[in-house]
């Protein structure tokens, strides 16, 4: 394997483990994300854009 074939295959090898861990990274902040709302939700808060409880003064 010439030295231009490994840095090309290493350069693609840790492309591809970086946007593994940056996606990985956004599905666990998701959840997390999600599992705060839910519990927000549940102790009453509402949010801004729910327009189905509020009044415009």
């Amino acid at each position: 394997m010439s030295a231009h074939a490994l840095f090309v295959t290493a350069a693609y090898a840790i492309t591809a483990v970086v946007l593994a861990g940056l996606i990985g990274w956004i599905l666990l902040d998701q959840r997390a994300r999600k599992r705060e709302l839910a519990a927000l939700e549940a102790a009453g808060v509402r949010r801004r854009s729910d327009k189905s409880g509020s009044t415009k003064p």
